[in-house]
């Protein structure tokens, strides 16, 4: 896999809008200033927006080849060390047919976002280049008041640094709360609590070593037999990387899409398991139930599981690089890269 430069202050980053078009939306465009003003002020990145980015939801959705003409363009651009996504949504998947992977591999660089964006970072995987499944520019860039220390520091630590040996810690705290996007609550600070749980691991021990593939499982459905779905030997090393929307999908749910992946004999070819911190906690007892049973079904009660991790829907959430290895010790619950995220100025 193909790593991207770090960044550095006076970076230029693009901004693309992949699948909802909200941040264009005039009630919430509020979120872009700030976003915009954060990642200059406490990052020293210059920010620019690819040309539809901002065009709102409505045309967004009507125009997929131009999310995509937005992509492609961000990329081509010598000047562009990073792009980050706006936010998620539901139709990422309808930018394939736009996608020239030849241009994402002769020109990586940082790409980062979560949730629908996992459609965009199985394009990254075809392409050979090494991805960022973290926080987007409406939600965690765009806090009101304040970007939480933990999200922060993983941006400043994965992003901007040599990361090898990094370790990716769990959060001490976490948030449930939720405050309403719209300019009367622009003061509002979300309210944040102790973490109780801590990583858990579900199964296995020992350490295991290799590259993270993944992201949203609700979004999988929608990439299972297109070009971007990786073949079982695609799969097989990897540790499978899974975290659920705020939507926060019914424990049933869960076990549905659990039990495609045993049928299509990815757990059998994989190293281990990566599960995020479920949205808000729902279904956090649930969902280590359903996870165990499908592994027992599929006759795979020792593949190593490590969950309630900071990724994805979770406050806060962290980073974790798509195609670089990383080293899990069940043991001592340490989560660890084993080399450096990004490639070395």
């Amino acid at each position: 896999m193909i790593k991207p430069n770090m960044l550095k202050k006076g970076d230029k980053i693009a901004i693309v809008s992949l699948s909802w078009g909200g941040l264009g939306d005039k009630e919430y465009i509020h979120k872009f200033f700030i976003a915009k003003e954060r990642l200059e002020k406490d990052f020293g990145l210059e920010v620019i927006t690819m040309p539809n980015a901002l065009k709102g939801s409505q045309y967004i959705y009507e125009h997929p080849e131009l999310r995509a003409k937005d992509l492609m363009d961000a990329f081509k651009d010598k000047t562009i060390a990073g792009i980050f996504c706006a936010i998620g949504g539901d139709d990422a998947i309808r930018l394939l047919p736009y996608i020239d992977y030849d241009i994402i591999k002769n020109n990586p660089k940082i790409f980062m976002g979560y949730s629908d964006t996992t459609v965009n970072h199985f394009m990254m995987n075809k392409a050979g280049v090494v991805s960022y499944y973290g926080p987007s520019v409406m939600c965690e860039f765009g806090e009101y008041v304040k970007m939480l220390d933990y999200t922060k520091s993983a941006v400043a630590n994965i992003l901007f640094k040599d990361s090898s040996n990094f370790e990716i810690k769990s959060s001490p705290i976490w948030s449930d709360d939720f405050i309403e996007w719209n300019e009367e609550n622009i003061n509002r600070q979300l309210s944040v609590k102790s973490e109780e749980h801590g990583y858990e691991v579900l199964q296995g021990d020992g350490i295991i070593k290799g590259c993270l593939l993944g992201g949203c499982l609700d979004v999988f459905p929608m990439v299972i037999g297109t070009e971007i779905w990786p073949t079982i030997d695609d799969w097989r090393g990897k540790i499978l990387l899974i975290e659920t929307s705020e939507d926060q999908p019914a424990p049933e749910y869960i076990m549905w899409y659990l039990r495609n992946l045993g049928a299509q004999g990815i757990f059998s070819v994989i190293k281990g398991i990566v599960v995020g911190k479920p949205n808000r906690e729902k279904y956090y007892e649930e969902y280590k139930n359903v996870i165990l049973k499908v592994l027992r079904e599929y006759d795979m009660s020792t593949l190593p599981v490590l969950y309630n991790v900071n990724i994805g829907h979770s406050d806060p959430v962290g980073i974790l690089p798509l195609g670089t290895d990383v080293e899990i010790d069940f043991n001592s619950k340490k989560l660890v890269l084993a080399e450096s995220a990004t490639r070395s100025l």
